[in-house]
């Protein structure tokens, strides 16, 4: 089955969605908003860590981390598909348990209507 999620590409998406809504949290910050152009039958999200984070070890850990939590949350909580993500990860992603960062994201997402 192919995967509902696309990462987004251009610079200018990146600066749009920084300038538009966002909700944190203990463990990431969610830019969202509506992108022109997009195709809404997919979701449109990217991850992004700081080097600060650790090394090209740990960064990888929190992406896959991330997009395997929204494969999770596409079939089971609603999200907006008019909306483009963009998911900038914290450090205390690292330390903490897959289950309580996935619960943490699921209520996040649910709040974004």
């Amino acid at each position: 089955m192919k995967s509902k999620i696309l990462a987004l590409s251009k610079n200018e998406e990146f600066k749009n969605l920084l300038k538009q809504k966002k909700i944190s949290n203990k463990y990431v910050s969610i830019f969202f908003g509506k992108l022109l152009n997009k195709d809404k039958k997919r979701l449109n999200i990217s991850f992004v860590t700081k080097k600060k984070i650790g090394s090209a070890v740990k960064r990888n850990k929190i992406k896959r981390r991330l997009r395997n939590i929204m494969n999770e949350a596409v079939k089971k909580v609603e999200i907006n598909f008019d909306y483009s993500f963009l998911v900038i990860a914290k450090s205390s992603m690292l330390n903490n348990e897959y289950k309580i960062i996935k619960e943490t994201l699921f209520q996040d997402f649910a709040k974004i209507k």
